[in-house]
């Protein structure tokens, strides 16, 4: 259920605005996103996990909140990080 070392390597040097970044908001983001799919997937064969599914309500949210914070920041970074994660908003 968790991301490999290696993806979430992959990740943040994608996401990241300089060289090894891993606090900026669109890495973070990303991070969550990834756990966020994996756990989804899991659900599919696992539905009646429900401490599991608390823990992705709270990556949802931790998510949410990243987002907000940069749309209020920098409305440009938001809507590059949306369009490239595909996420709906």
């Amino acid at each position: 259920m968790s991301i490999t070392l290696e993806r979430k390597a992959a990740l943040i040097t994608e996401h990241g605005r300089t060289q090894g970044d891993t606090g900026s908001a669109e890495v973070q983001v990303a991070i969550l996103t990834e756990r966020i799919v994996n756990l989804t997937e899991h659900f599919k064969t696992h539905k009646k996990d429900n401490h599991s599914r608390r823990g992705l309500l709270k990556l949802v949210s931790q998510r949410r909140g990243l987002l907000d914070h940069l749309k209020t920041s920098s409305n440009d970074r938001y809507l590059a990080i949306i369009e490239k994660l595909g996420l709906r908003r």
